[in-house]
């Protein structure tokens, strides 16, 4: 009887542990996991109590512990890369910072990463870590208008804005984007346009990509003027010159004799200079130093069209490669990156400008 009863009883357990198993439900899955890559910037800045001006401050850790919500959604896994304001940001650092992220990248199990970074140069960096990753996995990069020490600070809402596009479907293949304000940028084609309002970045007459909407993320388009060049072990001195008026030729001519191996000039118009400024840049081509001539106007392309010396059609005759619509800093990186990445775009004006119009 005894042993009967305790069967009974063991049975008995056995029938409650599967009832409970059952009202349980199904094992949860584990959360996504996304890669957070901290860089600095004012999205990493709070006012200093002495100069009561904003400095680097705040770690990647401090940035995602500020954005509870973001554990609601996914496991972040931060990465301190540096904590520097943007405008620190340059050749010096971006091979390290995309080498970096391919490797984060190449864990199968991370969805896509979030790069925090500073306004000043951030489309820049967008730019180059869009033509030289690996991974058609999502890269967003945000940052902030406002300090962290501000009530209404936007760095928040712009990192759980990040989280979300990568997690949303469409996300994959976008390429590198910027998102700031609710608006997702192509790399390629956004630029800065305010100094402080939250809505300075746009991507002029191509437009956006899409919209991080408070129910869902919305793709409208893709970018179709993508290319992937390679990372080399080093990279190239590009300089970049403006045209101004009454522009002399000299700053040209420095920067060629001071060692620069390409130069990006910053024209007028459809890409115009002075006469001046024309003798230059013909002086220095003829020395082997490839010169791409892009526009400092917001919208519209770099071609050559005007025929008078100084004109575009007198600069390409004269060598010069145009940069179409890229700004004159985001023709600056793919010259650093084009040159290394073909023997003969150096010395090729067809070469070159076949990249350029990819």
């Amino acid at each position: 009887m005894t042993k009967t009863a305790g069967t009974a009883g063991h049975l008995t357990a056995l029938g409650f542990a599967a009832l409970i198993a059952l009202s349980a439900g199904p094992a949860l899955a584990e959360p996504p996991r996304i890669a957070v890559v901290a860089t600095g910037g004012t999205i990493a800045m709070k006012l200093d109590p002495t100069t009561h001006a904003p400095v680097p401050a705040l770690s990647g850790e401090d940035l995602v512990a500020a954005v509870p919500k973001l554990k609601d959604i996914a496991t972040i896994e931060v990465t301190e890369f540096s904590n520097v304001p943007s405008d620190y940001m340059g050749p010096d650092r971006w091979p390290a910072l995309a080498r970096r992220i391919d490797a984060l990248l190449a864990d199968p199990g991370i969805r896509g990463a979030i790069v925090l970074h500073g306004t000043d140069t951030l489309d820049q960096t967008a730019y180059f870590l869009d033509l030289t990753l690996k991974s058609d996995k999502p890269v967003v990069l945000v940052g902030a208008q406002r300090n962290a020490s501000d009530a209404d600070a936007d760095g928040p809402r712009n990192l759980l804005n990040a989280a979300r596009q990568i997690l949303a479907e469409g996300a994959v293949g976008q390429g590198v984007t910027v998102t700031l304000n609710h608006r997702i940028n192509a790399a390629r084609e956004v630029r800065k346009t305010h100094t402080s309002n939250v809505e300075t970045f746009n991507s002029g007459e191509a437009g956006i990509l899409g919209y991080v909407d408070e129910d869902r993320v919305v793709f409208g388009r893709r970018s179709l003027r993508r290319q992937t060049l390679p990372l080399p072990e080093r990279l190239p001195r590009v300089d970049l010159v403006a045209m101004y008026a009454g522009a002399d030729g000299s700053q040209v001519r420095h920067a060629a004799e001071s060692g620069a191996e390409a130069i990006v000039v910053e024209a007028y118009g459809w890409g115009n200079v002075n006469a001046e400024m024309h003798d230059a840049i013909a002086e220095v081509i003829a020395r082997g130093v490839p010169v791409v001539v892009a526009t400092r106007v917001h919208d519209g392309r770099a071609l050559p069209v005007y025929g008078f010396k100084g004109g575009g059609n007198t600069l390409r005759k004269a060598g010069a490669v145009f940069a179409g619509d890229l700004t004159p800093d985001k023709a600056r990186i793919l010259t650093l990156l084009a040159l290394p990445a073909d023997k003969d775009a150096r010395k090729d004006q067809a070469a070159l400008q076949r990249v350029f119009d990819k």
